[in-house]
């Protein structure tokens, strides 16, 4: 082929033609080691308003990935069209090469290929030139990566064990492949304590199992024990990601190990016990167990005097991989004092960025007795009569120290109103700082409900460790299949572990000074559900507990504190687990009596929205602030976006590529005005030119009479497309389908209009093109 042919193919083309059959002359193997067009990830979700879309501008999308084997990618290849240069889109190959942890990344546009070699030893070129009949072969290239993570050769049987592969076709994310890799590759080298961080809502149960299976599987470890803290985690594990395991896996129960199994899921608290004979994991000898996974190992077992801390000990032999989503580092406690460094982490804003994680939108309450303090006037008596003492009460004592009844009623009454005006069955979790503050915010918002409390009396249910009515009533909150309950009020019970996929709302009237906590809590909202509308939740915040997502260390590296005291308040919150009855209770904070006032009033005196912007950063920004940086990213000027509006056959391309940027036109009209046509929309919104309503336009057309040189059913069927456009938009008139309705239906079919009235389908959508050119005569040059 020419070069000139050449220059007119597709990148697809190049793809087909050139590329793919370079690969497999190489020796690839087409179904088990060549993966085209692989998205890594969707595209961030942007949230202005009530309403969410993705950015598909920035989806992570690979032409190519090679693999060793499924699940072992070791290559990446960016392709181009002819019209490129070779080694064009090697800067993108590095960048998915970077993310994956691998050593080869190349790019080629048909006529050969630019290499990039990230293990290049001292010496060795790093960037080389390869003929098209010249690419690597998979086992130079395998060896390479091995090199590249120091896998030794007699470790190839343990890293190259499969996954298991599900039935459905599930595949693992990029992420959890890289952890599950990490992992695999750790233990190869002979590492028997590690560490994985990653964000909640990212699958770190999923992960876990595949983990457990290649290295069951391999046998290297032939008797599993999992450790969890809480009844339900353990629960939710057996029945959904470690199914596979069937009937190998059994749950502990009654402080009894049984050898038959091979897979054993059990809580501290039925493992270990303040008396020797509760100590259950000493019935098994001290090598029985060759794996130990630690689930939310941030909590007490990382602590060098924990009670739990014994059953690391005592099975210290075996492998110990640490699953979390909030590493602690403390004088207090140490996760990589234990552990050592994090083999893999992904963090919360690289999930959100991916697209895999829901962003948050925070409202920021602030409540007058709380921000300007309250000072109760001289010999003022509680509820009960009690004298009250003459101090100022702050932020920090209400509803742990003081209750003030007014308050409580206004919080509970901002959370319905926003309820009510967005999605009145929406999943709310209310964090309150204590049992008996959770149980006077229950009452608060069933008054508030109304209707909605009287139609099922379980719409707010309080959820705590003590109230068997509220815990029975924990599973049905948490699936998306029931309805009820709607609102929990909770203090810790719901701030760990529990998988409310569809929880949209995260109510913070809690003091919160532990980072590990509030990562926690807010990690009980970043699952996204599509198939129940879940993109985005908010979190609405009355005691300034979102001031930590400003705090460097709320997605920063995790510091171990040699010195000093506590600065996050964890070791309270050990204490507090530590304690827990089966690992399902909530711990008051507050252990002496509260001044409860009824007759104070509260009003909130400010109140303020805030989205994550490009930066990952908390940021004030209208959706039409939004859009105006979206639209400008894709044309500089408004001649630029006039030109290639006028050059489109369809508008609806230009709205397209749009959207791509997370821009919905319709979410733009509810912030500008909804008589306002795409065109005028994004004119005026980027660019400050004066807009027409699409009414305007459309009459400013039926004053010109261009209409004229057309036959009378001609006519017709243009205003009629003009009235269309006034009613519903360029969309609307540029799809043939229009002509199936009202009032087009009684001028003829769509076939007969085409032909009878316009001679043909070019000739009707010339009309159409010249009916936008009158429409917009400053894009047509006119």
């Amino acid at each position: 082929m020419d070069k000139a042919d050449k220059l007119k193919l597709s990148e697809s083309d190049i793809c087909d033609l050139f590329i793919t059959p370079a690969i497999k002359k190489a020796g690839w193997d087409p179904f088990k080691q060549i993966r085209r067009e692989v998205t890594l990830a969707p595209g961030p979700i942007v949230v202005r308003g009530n309403l969410a879309s993705r950015n598909r501008k920035k989806k992570k999308f690979a032409d190519y990935v090679l693999s060793w084997q499924p699940g072992m990618p070791i290559a990446i290849v960016e392709a181009k069209s002819n019209s490129h240069s070779v080694s064009d889109g090697l800067q993108q190959a590095l960048g998915y090469a970077a993310i994956l942890d691998l050593p080869t990344a190349l790019s080629s546009n048909g006529d050969g290929f630019a290499a990039h070699n990230r293990a290049a030893a001292d010496g060795e070129d790093i960037e080389t030139a390869l003929d098209l009949d010249a690419f690597p072969d998979p086992r130079g290239l395998y060896e390479r990566y091995q090199r590249f993570h120091g896998i030794a050769t007699g470790a190839t049987e343990l890293v190259e064990q499969p996954y298991y592969v599900e039935s459905s076709g599930k595949e693992p994310r990029y992420y959890q492949v890289e952890a599950v890799n990490r992992t695999i590759e750790a233990v190869a080298k002979g590492r028997r304590r590690v560490l994985l961080v990653m964000a909640t809502g990212t699958g770190k149960t999923y992960t876990t199992f595949q983990i457990i299976w290649r290295l069951w599987k391999a046998g290297v470890a032939k008797r599993i024990l999992y450790l969890a803290d809480r009844n339900i985690l353990v629960d939710q594990t057996i029945v959904n990601d470690f199914k596979p395991f069937g009937e190998a896996m059994t749950k502990i129960r009654n402080r009894s190990v049984d050898p038959a199994y091979e897979i054993h899921l059990g809580l501290y608290q039925s493992l270990t016990g303040q008396d020797e004979a509760d100590k259950a994991f000493k019935s098994v000898s001290r090598d029985f167990f060759d794996l130990v996974v630690i689930d939310e190992c941030h909590r007490g077992s990382a602590a060098e005097d924990s009670a739990w801390r014994e059953i690391l000990d005592y099975f210290g032999n075996a492998i110990h991989v640490g699953m979390t989503a909030t590493p602690k580092e403390t004088s207090y406690v140490s996760n990589i004092g234990y552990f050592g460094e994090p083999v893999y982490t992904y963090s919360l804003k690289q999930g959100i960025e991916d697209g895999f994680l829901a962003p948050y939108k925070v409202i920021r309450i602030d409540i007058d007795r709380d921000i300007d303090g309250w000072t109760p006037p001289p010999g003022m008596v509680d509820d009960l009569g009690n004298a009250v003492d003459q101090r100022e009460y702050n932020q920090l004592d209400m509803d742990r120290i003081l209750v003030l009844n007014q308050r409580t009623k206004l919080v509970a009454e901002r959370v319905m109103a926003h309820l009510k005006a967005t999605d009145p069955m929406a999943k709310t979790i209310v964090f309150c700082e204590d049992i008996d503050h959770a149980e006077r915010m229950r009452k608060a918002l069933v008054n508030a409900a109304g209707k909605l409390a009287r139609d099922d009396s379980r719409y707010v249910m309080r959820i705590t460790g003590d109230n068997p009515e509220g815990k029975a009533q924990l599973d049905n909150f948490i699936d998306p299949e029931q309805p009820y309950p709607v609102i929990a009020t909770t203090s810790q019970l719901l701030t760990t572990g529990v998988d409310a996929k569809t929880c949209k709302l995260i109510v913070l009237d809690r003091t919160i000074n532990s980072m590990t906590m509030f990562k926690q809590i807010i990690g009980r909202g970043t699952r996204i559900d599509e198939e129940n509308n879940k993109f985005f939740f908010t979190i609405m915040d009355f005691k300034k507990a979102t001031e930590l997502f400003r705090d460097p260390d709320f997605d920063g590296e995790p510091v171990v504190i040699i010195d000093g005291n506590d600065p996050t308040g964890v070791s309270d919150e050990l204490e507090d687990f530590d304690h827990e009855d089966e690992g399902d209770d909530d711990s008051d904070t507050v252990g002496s009596r509260k001044i409860v006032i009824s007759g104070v009033p509260a009003r909130i005196v400010a109140e303020r929205i805030e989205y994550i912007g490009s930066d990952g950063r908390l940021i004030t920004e209208s959706y039409r602030d939004f859009a105006r940086k979206a639209i400008t990213s894709e044309f500089r000027s408004l001649d630029e976006f006039i030109q290639k509006w006028s050059q489109s056959d369809r508008k609806q391309a230009v709205i397209d590529a749009l959207e791509e940027h997370g821009i919905v036109l319709s979410n733009l009209q509810e912030a500008v005005g909804k008589d306002y046509g795409d065109f005028d929309l994004i004119a005026h919104v980027a660019f400050d030119a004066p807009p027409l309503t699409r009414r305007e336009r459309a009459e400013r057309v039926k004053k010109r009479n261009y209409f004229a040189k057309y036959g009378e059913k001609a006519r017709a069927v243009l205003e009629a497309l003009l009235d269309k456009y006034a009613d519903e938009g360029i969309a609307t008139i540029e799809d043939a389908k229009v002509l199936r309705l009202k009032p087009f239906d009684g001028i003829g079919t769509p076939v007969e209009i085409i032909r009878g009235a316009f001679g043909g389908k070019s000739a009707y959508e010339a009309a159409v093109r010249e009916l936008e050119d009158h429409l917009y005569p400053q894009a047509s040059n006119e």
